[in-house]
């Protein structure tokens, strides 16, 4: 008990005189020891990249899991299977829970028929899309986001831990330094303290006994005080240089270990390496499971129903080129055939585009997908990849629309566009 008595009070007193050297550095009253520039730049270096790694951490583990309150709730039941030593259970993704909804709707309305057949595709490529983010996102978390937290709770920690240490042996060096300094200045005024002779008064008068007493007392304390602080000093000075060699020491622990970032980034470069190919990877699967859908929905649904998922021909050869190009642009692209005249065309006459007036409802906005040059003048000129706007008029041939682009306004054909809204 006693042991641990005179420990804890010498701990304190430790602390006290850190905490005061520590003032009195903030102050400006006190010397501080600084790090060679070398090491002052890797402790820089090391803070950049703690700070940065726990940025990119937090923003992808937002990025897989956008729900906070999901993501939260799943980090508190995978911390309880941690400890308790058991298998993470596969979690449903929002995909997959969507893809259950539709095939089970589709069992109440019907799977024969249109709807529920429809529900029943699509159900099964939304369970198919959620499979591939449950891949992905085990695959980021194993291969990106298990690298950058053992970086954080395990490297980082252990050089803050070292940093601080150094930084307590930092301020037991200049202690020491600062009980030097003291102690060799109490020591020059001790040996410079005047003779007894001198600094008595003149009119002060002893006897020969009293005096040489006085005399021998005088010297005899200079002496004592004199060896006092020489004994101080030697003593300071020893725990000086034990001082120093354990900074010493601590400063080339710490040095090694921030010198071990360098290994840290070449390994998260990695890592970052295999996220994008798991990025590109669940992209390619989830386009070419939509690819899919598209088809099959286009042959399940043949003319009879309007198909909102048909990519037109500009939109395909979007996804095809590697800039985006449309298929009016694309080598080897040709323009459908231009579509007959009616009788009730511009032969007959009867419809004149300058006294045609656009409705008050029922214009709509289309996208040109091939260059188009007009017969004569009830036509309108288009140029690929423009928007105009156009509707029908009554007694109109159904392949041909009424376009309007600033002031021009003439029939386009509807095969020549893409309508937008």
């Amino acid at each position: 008990m006693d042991f641990n008595v005179k420990k804890l009070a010498s701990d304190a007193g430790v602390f006290f005189t850190r905490a005061v050297q520590f003032t009195e550095e903030k102050l400006g009253q006190a010397e501080k020891t600084e790090l060679d520039a070398h090491l002052e730049n890797l402790v820089a270096r090391g803070d950049c990249t703690k700070n940065w790694t726990e940025k990119i951490f937090r923003q992808t583990e937002v990025l897989l899991q956008p729900n906070p309150i999901d993501s939260t709730g799943a980090r508190i039941e995978e911390f309880f299977y941690e400890k308790l030593d058991k298998k993470i259970p596969l979690r449903t993704t929002n995909a997959e829970l969507l893809g259950q909804h539709m095939l089970d709707a589709a069992k109440d309305f019907g799977p024969g028929t249109p709807y529920g057949s429809t529900l029943t595709t699509v159900g099964e490529y939304q369970k198919k899309l959620g499979g591939a983010e449950r891949e992905f996102l085990q695959t980021s978390a194993i291969n990106f986001l298990t690298p950058l937290r053992n970086f954080l709770e395990g490297d980082w920690r252990t050089i803050s831990k070292e940093r601080r240490l150094l930084e307590n042996r930092r301020l037991d060096l200049d202690v020491c330094k600062a009980r030097v300094k003291k102690a060799k200045l109490q020591e020059a005024k001790a040996a410079a303290a005047p003779d007894f002779q001198e600094t008595r008064p003149r009119n002060y008068v002893l006897s020969a006994s009293a005096s040489a007493w006085s005399r021998d007392f005088a010297e005899s304390d200079s002496d004592s005080e004199r060896k006092l602080w020489s004994e101080e000093l030697d003593k300071s000075e020893h725990e000086l240089r034990v001082a120093q060699t354990e900074f010493d020491r601590q400063a080339e622990v710490t040095r090694l270990l921030l010198e071990g970032i360098s290994s840290t980034h070449v390994n998260h470069l990695r890592c970052l390496h295999e996220f994008v190919e798991a990025q590109a990877a669940y992209y390619a699967q989830c386009h070419l499971y939509m690819q899919e859908l598209q088809k099959e929905l286009r042959s399940a649904n043949g003319d009879s129903v309007p198909n909102a998922f048909a990519v037109s021909p500009s939109s395909s050869g979007a996804l095809a080129g590697p800039s985006g190009l449309s298929s009016s642009s694309l080598p080897g692209a040709s323009p459908p055939p231009r579509p007959p005249v009616s009788p009730g065309g511009r032969e007959s006459g009867t419809l004149k585009i300058e006294e045609v007036q656009p409705p008050a409802t029922g214009t709509r906005k289309a996208k040109v997908l091939y260059d188009y040059d007009a017969a004569d003048t009830s036509e309108l000129s288009l140029l690929a990849d423009e928007l105009i706007t156009v509707y029908t008029v009554p007694g109109m041939d159904p392949d041909w629309l009424v376009g309007e682009r600033g002031n021009q306004k003439g029939k386009v054909p509807v095969t020549y566009l893409e309508l937008l809204s």
